[in-house]
């Protein structure tokens, strides 16, 4: 198994869904395309935790360029062997993975709680509010009170939507990280990319070497 190669893929996954979560993420201050509500602050606080541009965005590409960039990373080598320098890399990249799965965490843990609690909206008393918050989310399974949010028009499918693709793409991302510290081990322990006999003719070549 090429854990390398592996490695390469997760990271080019995470530059497209981190680049989703910051886009989803920077939809949700403009409801209808129009920014006189987040200038107003009349957005749901969540919207301000940056949860998609942070947590599954920006802090995402550490990992991704980190995971792709494998490939000319051997830590200088390490007993003189180029293998034994691509396992250290290897299991560095379990340190950006674990930022990756902190980041990813971050993003879907608020994307949750921005749809339980709902949109901050106008109600028909014209009265900003959020007029979901006591439902506990049970407002998301009967789209028939969702009129209730008079302004701005459609907010609810808005943040429902955007929120959600968040918490998706963020679950993803944590998933991919869990991989890839999977993938970091093993490639550390068994080597960059080899198969089974040629990990134990390595492995012993290499400990050879080194005392």
């Amino acid at each position: 198994m090429c854990y390398g190669r592996c490695a390469r893929c997760i990271g080019h996954s995470l530059v497209w869904l981190a680049t989703l979560c910051i886009v989803a993420n920077v939809l949700l201050y403009f409801p209808n395309g129009e920014t006189k509500y987040a200038s107003d602050n009349h957005l749901s606080r969540f919207v301000w935790f940056f949860s998609g541009i942070l947590g599954g965005g920006l802090l995402m590409f550490v990992p991704a360029f980190t995971f792709i960039g494998l490939d000319q990373e051997d830590c200088c080598g390490c007993c003189g062997h180029e293998n034994c320098g691509k396992r250290c890399a290897m299991l560095s990249s379990v340190l950006a993975a674990l930022l990756g799965i902190a980041g990813s965490g971050y993003c879907v843990i608020v994307a949750a709680l921005g749809l339980e609690e709902g949109p901050r909206c106008m109600d028909a008393s014209g009265q900003w509010n959020y007029t979901f918050a006591s439902t506990e989310g049970d407002y998301l399974l009967d789209s028939s009170t969702w009129s209730n949010c008079v302004e701005p028009k459609h907010i609810v499918e808005w943040n429902v939507s955007l929120f959600s693709i968040l918490l998706a793409l963020g679950g993803i991302e944590f998933i991919l990280c869990l991989i890839q510290v999977i993938n970091g081990m093993l490639g550390g322990v068994c080597g960059y990319c080899s198969s089974r006999q040629q990990v134990r003719t390595s492995y012993d070549a290499e400990i050879k070497q080194c005392f």
